[in-house]
């Protein structure tokens, strides 16, 4: 973890201690100065009441010398405290229990207005506790409540702290770096990760997918140019063979193909997608003479056509599948229109060997072909065709396909949603 984290963290750690704890301390003031306001007058008030009925029980019996001395000794046993009796003159009548150093209490007894004496108490007993031994106890309190403090903090802080040390690996270039949510991680910290791993995933996808791309085009724009220099070379000793001129033409088609497979697979990157309303006839009718084929090769079974998608994207799709079914399947069978419920499918049905198991997922890889004798092979080109299939039928909300049709060749297509705009899979550029 580098400089931001241990700042990030030391910080964001050392507040959330400070103020747990500055929290803990007003909470403690507030609840002892309500206490002292609202118990306060309420302990005075039976102060008052106790003060009263003890002058009255003095005020009954104060006649009567024997019951006056036993109230006196029964109040300096039961309470242990020390009880003392003085008339009006403030001479002594009556004392039980320890001496009194310093009366603590003193209860005026009055009969009809009249002033009979005071009866004066001391807490003698009651020695005031060291301050050790109040303070010891709050202060083990406040300890344990300032810890729990701390560790709330710490455990507040944590996953603030994964997600410092996970943007960091994937700014230095670990596009794997993943937040980790902690077992107990729960609320916003939670959701802040999965949105972290989630874009992080994205980025990773975004970067992965460009870097195929820029290796398959710079590996096939290669070939083609190489040809082309060594047929202008040709053409240049030979005076203009007829020939010679075809097999530019043909090598300059396949680069503007592929130049086209560049710009599409851009426009998904970057969500540059312009939906509108399509009709799926007009679409496959116009892939077809575009191809050089025949209309009638088109076969559509669906009331309804209507889609909304990228015109420019779907054409090029429908252009992939026919161009796969003329190199891989001896040429297009014929190009289907058909209804699935909420899905329009598009799908070539070719005249070749068919697929071998596990094609039916393989073919939509990128760099993955099947040469003419039908054994596949990794790398080379005209592998990303289908890739691209895939990824604008999942744009328009559907999925490619691929199995074998009874014919006994290749059936591969994908499906796209009739209505509603397509699925924005594309990311902006960062």
């Amino acid at each position: 973890m580098g400089r931001l984290g241990h700042f990030v963290r030391a910080r964001l750690h050392r507040r959330l201690f400070v103020w747990f704890g500055l929290s803990i301390l007003a909470t403690g003031a507030v609840v002892a100065t309500v206490m002292s306001l609202v118990g306060g007058s309420t302990w005075k008030q039976e102060g008052e009441r106790v003060r009263t009925f003890v002058a009255h029980q003095f005020a009954e019996v104060w006649d009567e010398p024997a019951r006056r001395d036993a109230l006196v000794r029964a109040i300096a046993t039961d309470l242990d405290v020390g009880v003392e009796l003085h008339d009006t003159s403030g001479a002594m009548l009556v004392r039980a229990g320890a001496p009194c150093r310093r009366a603590e209490l003193g209860l005026p007894v009055e009969r009809g207005g009249v002033r009979l004496g005071v009866v004066r108490a001391c807490y003698a007993q009651f020695r005031p506790k060291a301050p050790w031994r109040v303070m010891l106890p709050l202060g083990v309190a406040g300890l344990v409540l300032w810890l729990a403090a701390g560790k709330l903090a710490r455990r507040l802080a944590k996953p603030v702290d994964a997600l410092v040390r996970a943007t960091q690996e994937l700014g230095s270039g670990r596009l794997d770096a993943r937040a980790e949510v902690l077992p107990r991680t729960t609320g916003e910290f939670a959701v802040l990760a999965e949105a972290f791993n989630d874009m992080a995933a994205r980025i990773e996808k975004q970067v992965a997918d460009q870097r195929e791309l820029l290796a398959a085009v710079s590996h096939e724009l290669r070939t083609p140019l190489a040809r082309m220099r060594v047929l202008t070379e040709l053409l240049r000793d030979g005076g203009g063979n007829p020939r010679t001129l075809d097999q530019v033409d043909r090598e300059v088609v396949e680069l503007d193909a592929l130049v086209g497979e560049l710009l599409a697979s851009s426009r998904l990157d970057f969500g540059q997608m312009t939906p509108r309303v399509l009709d799926g006839r007009t679409l496959a009718a116009q892939a077809l003479e575009r191809a050089g084929l025949s209309v009638e090769l088109l076969d559509v079974e669906a009331a309804d056509a209507g889609l909304m998608g990228d015109a420019t994207l779907l054409g090029r799709a429908l252009a992939n599948l026919l161009e796969n079914a003329r190199r891989h399947g001896a040429g297009a069978e014929a190009l289907r229109v058909h209804d699935r419920g909420e899905h329009l499918a598009f799908f070539v049905d070719d005249r070749g060997q068919g697929l071998q198991p596990g094609e039916e997922t393989r073919i939509f890889q990128p760099f993955y072909r099947k040469d003419r004798g039908g054994e596949a092979r990794e790398a080379g080109s005209l592998g990303l065709g289908l890739a691209l299939v895939q990824r604008i039928a999942r744009a328009h909300g559907g999925e490619a396909f691929a199995e074998n049709w009874p014919g006994g060749g290749a059936r591969v297509g994908f499906t796209v949603k009739k209505s509603g705009p397509p699925a924005a899979t594309g990311r902006p550029a960062a």
